[in-house]
């Protein structure tokens, strides 16, 4: 089992992307899901897909369990999304010994921009960079499954 921890930002400036790499267009959809559990579907690019199941209550940690599926299946999965289909491109930005992921919206959330930074155990401190704004960990309407629920910005909602 794999345990998720991590910590979450919008962003304030554009300086993030030139330290980025080419990212990855996401196409993710939620299956099923509750207060403390959800299974999802991503496709990469369009090449390869994973299913996820996500544990626990807790927006900071949570068991985590991860496994490729035929990209096919994955495809048809996307047709029982239990609301919208998310889009998105990742871009990865190396930080110290830290990776922070930075999800640039697109469709029904165009204009969000948020970065994630997964830790090694709870008491990490990553480094901060100056184009990181407002800390988001915690707050529900930041959840990517929150946000297959809802179009439109998460202040708007």
């Amino acid at each position: 089992m794999a345990r998720e921890i991590e910590r979450k930002f919008l962003i304030r400036t554009a300086d993030w992307e030139k330290q980025a790499d080419h990212g990855v267009r996401l196409t993710q959809a939620y299956l099923a899901g509750g207060p403390d559990r959800s299974v999802r579907v991503r496709l990469f690019d369009g090449k390869s897909a994973k299913i996820t199941l996500k544990f626990g209550d807790g927006t900071f940690a949570r068991d985590e369990f991860e496994y490729d599926v035929p990209l096919d299946d994955a495809r048809q999965m996307l047709h029982h999304a239990t609301g919208i289909v998310i889009d998105k491109t990742r871009y990865r930005v190396a930080c110290g010994a830290f990776t922070y992921e930075i999800d640039v919206f697109h469709g029904d959330h165009d204009g969000l921009i948020v970065a994630e930074v997964e830790l090694p155990d709870e008491d990490a401190k990553p480094p901060l960079p100056d184009w990181l704004g407002r800390e988001v960990t915690g707050d529900r309407r930041y959840l990517n499954q929150s946000l297959s629920k809802r179009a439109g910005l998460p202040e708007e909602i």
